[in-house]
């Protein structure tokens, strides 16, 4: 009982610095402040302003995050003009740079099928699904264009540009009714013609022509009667379907 003793009192003596050390500080800055400074502040009380100014700064972000979506999400092709996408983006495509999170050297041969299920975000989401302010639209036509390239005019592979495989199905969507309604210039072959006129003289377009008449003995095609069928494979139809010959 003694030897515990006298091992509790060896452990307070080493921790009594420590724990005397915040007070003895405390009291010296009580003697450092003038008199009538107004009450002094507790030993274990942590400022509150603090807390109140972190709370409403981010108030304050989330507020501007969410005007700056309602902004952009009726016109979204604003977006690409703002300063915050040049300050973001640059000059380069939304694409540029970018490289998915996968395991070795290699990339795998098709890019994920979505990156946000539900409420769940994947690690290193897409271009288009890390910023909620890129909007695939018809509309949007200098985003559109990042995704197009422009020797052959088809679009670029979701393995190039990382794109998921769900806005990679929007994109091609957005591409072909952005060219159907002239926001999108595309070529077409051209094919050179021979200005003949066959809208009445061609056989797939003219009238057809009457039936041929028929006379006793003779066939519709002349090549039909020198047919003669082998009598061995007639023999065997017949006697496979002999209980269905009347």
């Amino acid at each position: 009982m003694a030897a515990s003793i006298r091992g509790i009192t060896k452990f307070l003596g080493r921790l009594s610095p420590s724990l005397l050390h915040p007070s003895r500080t405390y009291q010296l800055c009580l003697r450092r402040l003038p008199v009538g400074a107004g009450p002094a502040p507790s030993l274990f009380t942590f400022p509150s302003h603090l807390f109140c100014t972190a709370a409403s700064l981010q108030q304050d972000e989330a507020a501007q995050a969410a005007e700056a979506l309602l902004r952009y999400k009726d016109r979204p092709w604003d977006y690409l003009e703002s300063e915050e996408y040049i300050e973001k983006y640059g000059i380069e495509p939304v694409w540029a740079g970018y490289r998915r999170n996968h395991k070795g050297g290699i990339p795998p041969q098709k890019t994920r099928k979505t990156c946000i299920r539900g409420e769940k975000i994947c690690g290193n989401p897409c271009p288009v699904c890390r910023d909620p302010n890129v909007i695939i639209h018809h509309q949007n036509v200098k985003l559109l264009q990042q995704f197009i390239s422009p020797h052959t005019g088809m679009v670029y592979d979701p393995t190039r540009t990382g794109v998921c495989m769900k806005q990679q199905k929007k994109l091609h969507e957005a591409v072909v009714t952005a060219r159907d309604h002239g926001f999108l210039s595309f070529q077409i072959p051209y094919v050179e013609f021979s200005g003949e006129d066959y809208s009445n003289s061609h056989d797939a377009v003219g009238s057809t022509p009457p039936a041929q008449s028929l006379t006793s003995g003779e066939t519709w095609y002349q090549w039909y009667s020198e047919m003669a069928p082998d009598e061995d494979e007639v023999a065997k139809v017949k006697k496979k379907y002999k209980a269905y010959l009347k």
